[in-house]
């Protein structure tokens, strides 16, 4: 019978295919949410008004200087592409905007080819007072990367994209050098050309780049065996309104605190990176994903703390509440999907919580540890085939978000992370904020990454789109969750500050926090030119 159930279950959740919606599925999220799958509007696609580009020609001939003439951009398209990131409110302003309510945008784009020019860039905004918010893959859901210019008349983009080079690999340490530039696919290739692999696939992995990883303290989805990114950083080369700085000269060190590890996370307020150098791991022999069920999420936690504290954690792990499993068989649908619930009742699953681990390199002894964990928990295995379709259509969250603002769903997520002896609290006064809010919504959370003190919880939040005020209803429920957050947990596990987590910062790291935040952003940015707005506002 199971498998029966593998083979099906690699039919069925595989079908639907990456950002496509079946019938079912839109009648079932209505049923839920309310009104949703009718057009509303989403078909007209109107060109959001820019602000006009306010930077002066002085300045705008001092970059070109650095750069090439052709490398500042100043057309409308260029500049909107760049004005904000991936959020749900960024892409809602977008498709959707409002008369006379023009969308602020860089006053120019602007790409230089190496670090150097990237310092030479800082120079002339510092010289001219002009804001520069640095620019990667764009992929930030927290205002990361807004064009906002603060108290400076003009503010551009600094697109790194040309910045795309390996620059050299030790492979007797194990270190690579890679310019911030470089996405995460093409990180891949060309770590892999070498034999070696990075191993930090977040679900920004098709966009995002190294610069970006390093400077929101990213979080892979294998963070259980490859380390958070922070923890992959062995140096990193910054350009800075001072100067260059470089950090990071051995594999450990008792010289001082860790500058490296402030530099890592400023969100471009104390520099631009420019270069990272970065631990990494031979291309894993093996990979072996597996799918469990657990039979409620009081349960599934306490199984994944349990392989957290007896160290035997798969390098993925990653535990669905009952919300988030039952929106992913009504997603899939159909007979096989209602053949696996079947299987469950007649195990005992009455709230069923999916669990996908998975292992790379040295898998079998690993795999059999964690196993037998799972064993002794009660998790129910399913089989290969769930893990498989898991780890093949992991990158699809971004486009189904698509099709479901096109139906009028407001789609969106948060997340955090806590303790142990808090995560519940967390977890049930996440979910109650954000349905007090809301009201008639799905509110979904998975585990990503698990710690032998806690784990994050990252939160999915289905609702029907208030048209009347699409912006302040998720404003207003974020705010409601990010309250709810403050005394329990951290207001980011990796999302980063940006704009949206700044007014929490303070109640996390204290007043006193702040002031040795502010105090080192004046150190190497004292006329404040480097994204202004974000991280301590």
């Amino acid at each position: 019978m199971n498998d029966l159930i593998n083979h099906r279950i690699r039919d069925s959740w595989a079908g639907d295919g990456a950002g496509v919606l079946p019938d079912r599925a839109v009648r079932w999220l209505g049923q839920r949410i309310g009104r949703v799958g009718v057009d509303r509007g989403h078909k007209v696609h109107p060109v959001p008004n820019l602000t006009d580009s306010t930077l002066a020609e002085p300045a705008r001939e001092a970059l070109a200087a650095v750069v090439g003439a052709e490398n500042v951009l100043v057309d409308g398209p260029e500049r909107l592409a760049r004005a904000s990131g991936l959020s749900y409110l960024d892409l809602l302003r977008r498709q959707r905007p409002q008369p006379g309510d023009p969308v602020p945008a860089p006053d120019a784009v602007v790409l230089p080819a190496d670090p150097d020019q990237v310092q030479a860039v800082l120079d002339a905004c510092v010289r001219h007072d002009v804001g520069v918010v640095p620019f990667g893959g764009g992929t930030s859901v927290v205002g990361g990367v807004s064009a906002l210019r603060g108290d400076k008349a003009a503010v551009i983009a600094l697109d790194l994209a040309r910045l795309d080079e390996l620059v050299s690999v030790d492979p007797v340490s194990h270190l690579a050098v890679l310019q911030a530039g470089v996405r995460g696919p093409e990180a891949e290739r060309l770590l892999g050309e070498h034999g070696f692999t990075l191993g930090h696939v977040p679900q920004s992995f098709e966009r995002a780049t190294i610069g970006g990883f390093a400077a929101t303290r990213s979080a892979g989805q294998a963070s259980s065996g490859y380390g958070r990114f922070e923890d992959m950083v062995a140096g990193v080369r910054l350009a800075t309104p001072r100067g260059e700085w470089r950090l990071g000269v051995a594999p450990a060190s008792a010289a001082g605190p860790d500058l490296r590890q402030l530099a890592v996370g400023s969100e471009g307020t104390l520099g631009v990176i420019t270069e990272v150098a970065l631990r990494v791991r031979p291309v894993p022999r093996e990979r072996r994903y597996e799918g469990y069920v657990v039979d409620g999420w009081a349960a599934g936690a306490e199984t994944v703390r349990q392989l957290a504290q007896e160290h035997v954690l798969a390098d993925v792990t990653r535990l669905s509440d009952v919300d988030e499993t039952a929106v992913s068989f009504a997603l899939s649908g159909g007979w096989k999907t209602a053949l696996l619930r079947g299987y469950l009742a007649a195990r005992g699953m009455k709230r069923p919580c999916l669990l996908i681990v998975g292992w790379e390199g040295d898998v079998k002894a690993r795999q059999r540890r964690t196993a037998a964990v799972l064993r002794r928990t009660g998790a129910l295995r399913i089989g290969r085939a769930l893990g498989e379709t898991w780890r093949h259509g992991r990158f699809n969250g971004p486009r189904q978000r698509d099709v479901l603002m096109g139906l009028g769903v407001c789609v969106e997520t948060l997340e955090t992370a806590a303790y142990w002896s808090n995560l519940d609290d967390l977890h049930d006064a996440v979910r109650a904020a954000l349905t007090a809010s809301l009201g008639r919504a799905i509110v979904m959370c998975h585990v990503s990454h698990a710690y032998e003190t806690g784990a994050s919880l990252y939160f999915t939040v289905l609702t029907s789109r208030d048209d009347a005020d699409p912006v302040g209803q998720w404003q207003r429920a974020k705010r409601a969750a990010s309250e709810a957050i403050v005394g329990l947990g951290t207001i980011s596990h990796h999302h980063a500050v940006g704009v949206d987590h700044a007014p929490y910062l303070p109640a996390e790291i204290g007043a006193l926090g702040v002031d040795v935040l502010r105090a080192a952003k004046h150190a190497v940015d004292p006329t404040g030119i480097l994204n202004p707005g974000k991280l301590i506002g």
